[in-house]
């Protein structure tokens, strides 16, 4: 960086006045209302008691009704317990977070449950990475034709084509794939949650690229 001869106390009080600043950021008032909020996870090990440790790294990522888009709080955890995910969205919460619609995230253990709880939104499960444990169900000869059935359901203009597709599909991948039918049949009300929005932003809350940038962004080689 340019810098020479800087001392072990400078390196500490930089730190301490970076760590204030995020400090500032990370409990700042939030105003107004906040329709659409992702969640995401990413793994990184960190240092604790002279041990080595992998932590849930959290980001909260929301959109206001102005559509200004914000990355709100970011949190580690041990686990992505249902206790954790409750006392993180109280702490937005609690800083005004209001307004909340849809909370788009991955399949997190405990989330449904500290979500309808503290903000009593709508869960759409990532379509991103509901596709890729669909896939996983099946042989690698089959994933061509698994993708096209499925992304033909997402494609649906309205709620009630792509739930009648679903159901044929999930009937027809029965015999052969049972394991896919009941990721399917579990997924159903949470992978098509975004159809009940404005159909101008499905392409914006069907996934959790928002806060999948972020962590790629704030923790380079992490995905």
């Amino acid at each position: 960086m340019g810098m020479t001869g800087i001392s072990k106390s400078q390196v500490s009080r930089l730190c301490v006045e970076i760590d204030e600043r995020v400090d500032a950021f990370l409990d700042r008032p939030l105003e107004g209302e906040w329709p659409y909020l992702w969640l995401d996870a990413t793994y990184i090990k960190v240092r604790r008691s002279a041990r080595i440790v992998s932590v849930a790294a959290i980001v909260a990522v929301a959109v206001n009704t102005d559509g200004r888009r914000e990355v709100l709080g970011i949190a580690i955890q041990l686990s992505e317990a249902e206790v954790f995910w409750e006392e993180f969205l109280r702490s937005l919460a609690d800083r005004g977070l209001r307004g909340v619609k849809l909370i788009i995230a991955d399949e997190h253990k405990g989330l449904k449950g500290a979500a309808a709880k503290v903000l009593g939104a709508t869960i759409q499960r990532c379509r991103v990475h509901f596709m890729r444990n669909a896939l996983a169900c099946v042989g690698k000869k089959d994933r061509p034709i698994v993708t096209a059935a499925l992304r033909m359901a997402f494609d649906q203009d309205t709620l009630a084509d792509p739930k009648g597709h679903w159901t044929t599909l999930i009937e027809a991948f029965q015999p052969r794939h049972s394991k896919l039918a009941e990721l399917m049949l579990r997924a159903e009300e949470y992978v098509l949650a975004y159809k009940t929005f404005p159909q101008a932003h499905w392409r914006q809350i069907h996934s959790t690229n928002p806060p999948s940038r972020a962590c790629r962004h704030a923790l380079p080689g992490k995905t």
